[in-house]
């Protein structure tokens, strides 16, 4: 039995606003944004760049992918030290990953009071998190950006019943 990747659709959005619900919707967003730019993408499309010095798709989910374990590390409140181990494994269980990264980082920012206890550690420097929303988080949907287009280019295009306005997959 295929496992059920979460984002396939936005959860309904939470009654009150805070500052964790905001930051978990931006995750939401960037998590169904990833699920539908990669949802189906060939060999063809992983392979796929538009310039000798551009990355291809697959380069750029691995971007993401590292990205992904950036903000989930400043939920869970990690050093980003380590080693990157999932990056040699296959295009799928980077992507289950890239969105079990995202979406375990919005659960615990929809639960949380303060997001300023999740800073961004690297080493002994340590990021306040803002630096999260306009870096990682940011950079993140940038590339998923760049996913949809390359698969464009490629001949493979987005599902257009993904409706990014309203977070589900129309009929």
């Amino acid at each position: 039995m295929k496992t059920k990747l979460p984002y396939y659709e936005i959860p309904d959005y939470p009654e009150t606003y805070t500052a964790g619900s905001v930051a978990a919707r931006m995750l939401d967003g960037l998590g169904f944004r990833y699920y539908w730019a990669t949802e189906g993408l060939t060999e063809n499309d992983l392979n796929f760049k538009p310039s000798e010095e551009a990355r291809t798709s697959g380069e750029t989910i691995e971007h993401i992918y590292g990205l992904s374990k950036v903000i989930v590390n400043a939920t869970l409140k990690k050093s980003n030290e380590g080693g990157n181990d999932i990056l040699e494994s296959t295009f799928s269980e980077k992507r289950k990953q890239t969105l079990e990264n995202i979406k375990t980082a919005a659960d615990i920012l929809r639960n949380s009071e303060d997001v300023s206890q999740f800073k961004l550690i690297f080493g002994a420097r340590e990021f306040p998190f803002w630096n999260n929303l306009n870096g990682p988080i940011e950079d993140a949907v940038w590339h998923c950006g760049q996913i949809v287009s390359f698969r464009r280019s490629s001949g493979n295009p987005y599902n257009s019943k993904a409706s990014v306005f309203t977070g589900k997959v129309k009929e």
